[in-house]
C-alpha cells in the first residue's frame, strides 16, 4: 500500500509541473491565427534553403514564433493579427531585419538577404559551431582546456546512470565502490551544467550519481588541468555534467524506460516546448533498484603478547554481504526567453529524492588473548588464547531531499561580441538517517553469551548559495578578455546519535560518538583571462584570486570536548594554455595550473562514524588545504577516420592529505582499525595519458585509452610521539596502468552492438598492494518504429570479476581486504522519441582561436 500512495505522490508532482508548462502554453494559442507565407532569396533573387524566421510580436512576446524555410526557399506558419519585427539568418548571410503588420491571412512575398563577407572567400570555411542534428561521429573531442565526451554513442550506458556513463569516458575511473577518480586521483569537483548542484546530494558518493539517468546527460566535460576561469577546487580536475535542453521548435520529447537484475526499473522523461521567444522544459525521472556488496576481511596482530594488557585480539577475520533497496525520482522544470534580440532570461528549479532501506551482516571471527583476572598474580599472569566468534546484523533506512532554484542572465553590448552573464543558485539539501544494529557475542570474563543494540541517528543539513558575474569582451578577431566575480556560501549542519544497551539492559548514550556540528563556508574569488592566436600560435593566461574563510563548531554530548576551528586564506591560481597547428589536422598543447583540495567538512569534523564499530572514522580539525601544481603536454590529430590524443602530465602537491591508520582495542578486547585524515609531505604523479578513436569501416568503429601512471610520496606521520611504533611512513613510490578498449559494431542501419574491456593494473605504495581488476561490458540496440524508438540491452560486468583487493602492512598490523560493490548486472531499455522538430540554431560565426573543433552553447565560467 505505501508503494502505491509513493507512485502516486510522484505521478501528481510530475503531472502538476507538466499541466504549468502546457497551461502556459496555451495562453499562445488564446487568440485566432492566420496562416501567413513567403520565401527567402538573395540578390541574384536564388532560393535561401534552411534559413531562420523569426516574428516577435511587439505587443506580446507569447505571440512570437519561428520557422525554417525548405530546400527552395518558402515558409509558411500560423500567426496572430498584429505588428511584427521580423529576423531572418541563414548561413553565409547578413542577419537581416524589417517590420510588417500582419493583419490577415496570405503571402509577404520574398525578402531577400545580403551574402556574408568572408574572411577566407570560401563559403563555409569561416562557420564555426554549427548545430548537426545527427548522430555524432566522434565520442569526444579536444579542445585548449577541456576534452568533451558525448555518451549518445555509448550502447553500454543505455538505460543506466550517471555512475554507468563515467565508467566509460577517458581520463575517468569508476571503482567498485562508485568512487570517481582522474588519472588516479580521487580528488574531482563535481559540476552540473556549470554550477555545484543539489542533484549529487551532500555526502551521497555512489547514491548520487546512480540518481541521475543516463538518458538526461547531453554531454560530459573533462577538464583535466582547469584554467583560472573555472572555480581552483579539485586538483584532479572537474566533471562538468551538462543536461540536455531541447531547442527545436513546437512540442518534442523523448521517454525511456529500463528493466533489469538485480531488480531495477527506471522512467526518464525529456519534454520541450518552444513558441516564439519562449522555451519550456521539463526533465523527469524515478527509479528502483537493488545492490548487493560483499566485503571480506582478514587482521593479524604482530605485537608482542606478553607486553600487553588482557583482551588484545591478534588476528580478526571479518565476512560481511549488505543489501539494499533504491527509490529515487528527480524532475527539473524552467524556461528560457528572450527579452530582446540581445537580452536572454533563464530560470529552473529541481527537486530531487532518494530512499535507501538497508541491511547488512557480518560475521566476526577473533583470536583473543585472555588472562585470569582472579588469579592472585594478576596482570603478571600467563594468558591463554580463546577463539570468539561474532554476529552483527544492522538495518537501516536513509533519505535525502534536494532543492535547487537558478536564475541566470545574459546581456550582449553591441555587434562586437561583447557579453555579460548574470547567474545565481540557491540549493538546499537535507539527509536522514536510521540504523538499528544487534551485535551477538561472548563475554569471556562473565563466560555468557552477550547482545548488545545499537541505535544511530543522523541528520544533515546543508544550504548553499552562489551568485556570479562574467564579462566577455572580443579584441580584434583574434583576441578575448574575460573577467569575473564568484560568492559560494555553505553552511552544513550536522547531527550525529549512538546509544547502546546491552542484554535488553537500561539505555545509555554514547558520548564519544553523540556530537553537533556546525560548518560554514565561504569563498569570494575573481578571475581575468586574456586569450588569442598570431598565426598558428594560440595562448590563454589567467589569474585567479581566492579568499576562503571556514568556521567550524563542533560538541560532543553536553558540551563536552568542545571544539572551534577558524580558517582564513587568500591564495592565488595562475594558469597558462598554449597551443600551436602544426596543420589543420595536428595540434600542440602545453599548459599549467595551481590547484586547491579544501578538505571536505566530514574530514574536518572531529566525531567518529559508528556503522562499522571495528573500523571507525575520525575527522582532523586540524588538517590544510593540499596545494597542486599541474602541467601538461599533449598532442592532438584529429582525421575523418582517426583521432590520436596523448597527453604528458606532471602534478606535485604540497601538504598531501594521507589517511592516517593505527589500531586500537575496545572494551571488548577486539581489534579496532582507526582510520584519521593528515597533512604528511608532499606527492609527486606523472604520466602518459592516451586517448583515440579509429574507424576502419563505417560499420565498425574503435576508441581506446591508456594511463601509464607513477606516483612518489615523501612523508610520515605519528599521532602518538611516545610510541615510534605506530609512526607510519608514506614515502614509497610505484608504477601502474589503466587501459579501455570500446568496439562499436553497426552492421546495419538500425543495428548496433558494442563491447567494451576495461583492465586498472596491480597498484603498490610502502603501506598497502592492490591488485589488478579487469572487467568486459557488452551492449546491443536495435533502433524501431521508423526512427521514433530504440530498444537496448546491455550486460554489466560479464565475468563477474568487478572487485577490490587490497594488502596492506603497518609496523603493528596486516589486513587483507576484498569488496565487491555490485555483482554482475543486466538490463533492457526502450525508448519513444516523438515529434522531434527542427532546431533552429544558427551558427556561431566567430571562430573559437584555441579551438580545432566546433564549440557547443558555452555554459559560463564556475
Amino acid at each position: 500500500m505505501r508503494n502505491r500512495i509513493e507512485i502516486s505522490s510522484i505521478i501528481r508532482k510530475r503531472t502538476l509541473g507538466l499541466t504549468l508548462v502546457l497551461g502556459a502554453a496555451s495562453l499562445a494559442f488564446a487568440q485566432q491565427k492566420v496562416n501567413v507565407s513567403g520565401t527567402i532569396v538573395d540578390k541574384q533573387n536564388n532560393a535561401v534553403p534552411y534559413a531562420s524566421v523569426s516574428f516577435s510580436n511587439k505587443a506580446d512576446k507569447l505571440f512570437s514564433d519561428a520557422t525554417l524555410t525548405d530546400e527552395k526557399g518558402a515558409y509558411q506558419l500560423a500567426l496572430a493579427p498584429g505588428n511584427y519585427d521580423i529576423t531572418i539568418e541563414a548561413i553565409d548571410f547578413k542577419k537581416g531585419t524589417l517590420n510588417r503588420q500582419i493583419a490577415a491571412a496570405g503571402s509577404l512575398g520574398s525578402f531577400s538577404v545580403e551574402p556574408e563577407n568572408s574572411i577566407t572567400n570560401t563559403k563555409t570555411s569561416d562557420i564555426q559551431g554549427v548545430v548537426i542534428t545527427a548522430q555524432a561521429v566522434k565520442a569526444y573531442r579536444v579542445e585548449i582546456d577541456k576534452k568533451v565526451y558525448d555518451p549518445s554513442l555509448d550502447i553500454v550506458a543505455k538505460g543506466g546512470n550517471l555512475q554507468d556513463v563515467l565508467a566509460n569516458v577517458p581520463s575517468v575511473d569508476v571503482d567498485t565502490d562508485g568512487t570517481v577518480s582522474m588519472r588516479g586521483n580521487s580528488n574531482v569537483r563535481f559540476l552540473i551544467n556549470g554550477k555545484p548542484s543539489s542533484m549529487l546530494g551532500i555526502d551521497d558518493g555512489a547514491n548520487a550519481l546512480q540518481s541521475i539517468p543516463a538518458d538526461q546527460i547531453e554531454r560530459i566535460e573533462v577538464i583535466t588541468n582547469p584554467s583560472s576561469k573555472y572555480e581552483a577546487s579539485g586538483t584532479a580536475g572537474i566533471l562538468n555534467i551538462i543536461l540536455k535542453k531541447s531547442k527545436k521548435v513546437g512540442f518534442n520529447g523523448s521517454v525511456e524506460g529500463t528493466l533489469g537484475y538485480l531488480p531495477t526499473s527506471r522512467l526518464n522523461t525529456n519534454l520541450s516546448w518552444r513558441k516564439g521567444a519562449w522555451t519550456y522544459y521539463v526533465n523527469g525521472g524515478g527509479g528502483y533498484s537493488r545492490n548487493k556488496s560483499t566485503n571480506n576481511s582478514e587482521f593479524n596482530s604482530f605485537l608482542n603478547p606478553e607486553t600487553l594488557n588482557d583482551g588484545f585480539s591478534l588476528k580478526s577475520v571479518q565476512t560481511g554481504i549488505n543489501k539494499g533497496e533504491n527509490k529515487n525520482y528527480n524532475v527539473t522544470t524552467g524556461f528560457l526567453v528572450d527579452l530582446t534580440d540581445k537580452s536572454t532570461l533563464n530560470a529552473s528549479v529541481m527537486f530531487r529524492n532518494f530512499n535507501n532501506e538497508s541491511t547488512g551482516e557480518t560475521n566476526y571471527f577473533d583470536n583473543i588473548i585472555i588472562k585470569n583476572r582472579l588469579d592472585p598474580a594478576y596482570p603478571n599472569v600467563a594468558y591463554t588464547l580463546e577463539d570468539q566468534y561474532t554476529n552483527r546484523l544492522n538495518v537501516g533506512t536513509s533519505r535525502n531531499n534536494s532543492f535547487q532554484a537558478d536564475l541566470g542572465f545574459d546581456q550582449k553590448i553591441g555587434d562586437k561580441g561583447q557579453l555579460i552573464t548574470l547567474a545565481t543558485s540557491y540549493q538546499k539539501n537535507k539527509s536522514d538517517g536510521n540504523s538499528v544494529t544487534t551485535e551477538n557475542g561472548f563475554d569471556n570474563e562473565k563466560d555468557v553469551p552477550t547482545t548488545l543494540l545499537n541505535n544511530i541517528l543522523t541528520q544533515s543539513d546543508n544550504t548553499t548559495f552562489l551568485a556570479k558575474a562574467d564579462y566577455e569582451l572580443p579584441i580584434g578577431e583574434s583576441s578575448k578578455l574575460e573577467a569575473g566575480a564568484r560568492f559560494d556560501s555553505n553552511k552544513n549542519d550536522y547531527d550525529y546519535y549512538v546509544d547502546e544497551s546491552e542484554n535488553n539492559g537500561p539505555v545509555a548514550i554514547l558520548p564519544d560518538f553523540t556530537s553537533d556540528t556546525s560548518y560554514n563556508e565561504s569563498i569570494l574569488a575573481g578571475y581575468v583571462q586574456f586569450k588569442s592566436k598570431i598565426n598558428n600560435f594560440g595562448y590563454q593566461l589567467g589569474l585567479r584570486a581566492e579568499n576562503t574563510d571556514i568556521n567550524v563548531n563542533f560538541k560532543k554530548l553536553n558540551d563536552v570536548a568542545k571544539i572551534d576551528v577558524d580558517k582564513n586564506y587568500l591564495k592565488f591560481f595562475p594558469s597558462v594554455f598554449l597551443s600551436y597547428d602544426l596543420d589543420k589536422n595536428n595540434q600542440l598543447l602545453l599548459n599549467y595550473s595551481r590547484r586547491i583540495n579544501r578538505p571536505r567538512s566530514f574530514f574536518l569534523i572531529p566525531f567518529m562514524s559508528y556503522n562499522n564499530n571495528r573500523n571507525l572514522f575520525n575527522g582532523n580539525p586540524n588538517l590544510d588545504p593540499t596545494y597542486e601544481n599541474s602541467f601538461e603536454l599533449g598532442y592532438n590529430l584529429s582525421k575523418s577516420k582517426v583521432t590520436f590524443n596523448p597527453t604528458l602530465y606532471f602534478k606535485k602537491s604540497e601538504d598531501e592529505v594521507n589517511f592516517y591508520q593505527y589500531s586500537g582495542v575496545n572494551d571488548d578486547g577486539n581489534t579496532v582499525i582507526y582510520t584519521m585524515p593528515v597533512n604528511a609531505g608532499t606527492e609527486a604523479q606523472y604520466g602518459l595519458d592516451v586517448n583515440a578513436t579509429y574507424d576502419p569501416f563505417k560499420w565498425w568503429k574503435i576508441m581506446g585509452s591508456a594511463d601509464l601512471f607513477g606516483y612518489k610520496n615523501e612523508g610520515s606521520y605519528n599521532l602518538f610521539p611516545d610510541d615510534p611504533t605506530k609512526e607510519i611512513d608514506f614515502s614509497g613510490d610505484g608504477f601502474s596502468t589503466r587501459f579501455r578498449l570500446t568496439n562499436t559494431f553497426k552492421p546495419t542501419k538500425t543495428t548496433s552492438f558494442q563491447i567494451q574491456g576495461f583492465y586498472r593494473g596491480a597498484q603498490n605504495t610502502v603501506q598497502q598492494k592492490r591488485e589488478p581488476m579487469y572487467a568486459v561490458n557488452l551492449g546491443a540496440s536495435q533502433t524501431i518504429w521508423k526512427g521514433s524508438g530504440t530498444i537496448s540491452f546491455n550486460i554489466q560486468d560479464i565475468f563477474n570479476t568487478r572487485a577490490r583487493e587490497n594488502f596492506q602492512t603497518t609496523a603493528t598490523y596486516s589486513q587483507y581486504s576484498y569488496m565487491q560493490w555490485q555483482p554482475r548486472q543486466f538490463s533492457i531499455s526502450l525508448s519513444y522519441r516523438f515529434k522531434q522538430g527542427d532546431k533552429i540554431d544558427q551558427p556561431k560565426r566567430r571562430k573559437d582561436i584555441n579551438s580545432n573543433a566546433a564549440g557547443d552553447e558555452d555554459q559560463g565560467p564556475m
